[in-house]
């Protein structure tokens, strides 16, 4: 299957999605961190129509979060929050099969209606809890594959919360906004599943 991650530059989502051998693609404004030569840098909204089966879309939650609800009458007044969820909703509208939108808690609830699923790291192995909330279209609600709550509860809360309580910082927005390994793979099987195919392999010796 083709795949498409968009607003992705960590390239998280799409190494876990190629290494089961998809044609998996990334998609952002920034360069990708890894320097794949599967990463498209642009807009993403420009990449819409190339033929995709699925996609992963991250839009930006700086003017959508919940998190930032005290700024959120200046972002109305002079446009910000209006032109995040626009941007938004035009990832959700895109000519492709099946699509996941994810974001943090954020007033995209609004307009789409309440998220088909929210998600926890300790779900999938990572002692930290942080709310991921995910709409779907034509693709199944993930399920848990190592879920760690139990022990996870047992640590203080600014290290199990340790991405809310991160110093400020030049990186900060980057580093909250990074998937987490565990995830990317469950949604790698769970929405993908492997697929048996030798394509990728001649991919990498070229490159």
């Amino acid at each position: 299957m083709r795949w498409l991650f968009g607003c992705e530059s960590s390239g998280t989502m799409r190494r876990a999605f190629r290494a089961l051998g998809h044609d998996a693609w990334s998609c952002d404004i920034l360069p990708a961190d890894d320097e794949s030569i599967y990463h498209i840098q642009g807009d993403v909204l420009d990449h819409l129509n190339e033929g995709w089966d699925a996609a992963v879309f991250h839009p930006p939650c700086t003017h959508l979060a919940v998190s930032g609800a005290r700024h959120f009458a200046a972002k109305r007044a002079d446009g910000r929050q209006q032109a995040a969820l626009e941007f938004a909703l035009k990832l959700w509208e895109a000519p492709i099969p099946k699509i996941a939108l994810e974001q943090p808690v954020s007033v995209l609830a609004s307009v789409l209606g309440k998220a088909h699923q929210v998600v926890h790291p300790y779900w999938f192995g990572h002692m930290e809890q942080k709310a991921t909330c995910f709409w779907l279209k034509n693709l199944p609600l993930l399920v848990p594959t190592d879920d760690v709550k139990a022990e996870m509860l047992l640590l203080p809360k600014n290290v199990r919360e340790r991405v809310h309580y991160m110093p400020p910082g030049p990186d900060r927005w980057k580093q909250r906004s990074k998937t987490f390994d565990g995830l990317a793979k469950a949604a790698a099987m769970q929405w993908g599943g492997a697929v048996p195919v030798m394509r990728d392999l001649f991919e990498e010796v070229a490159a």
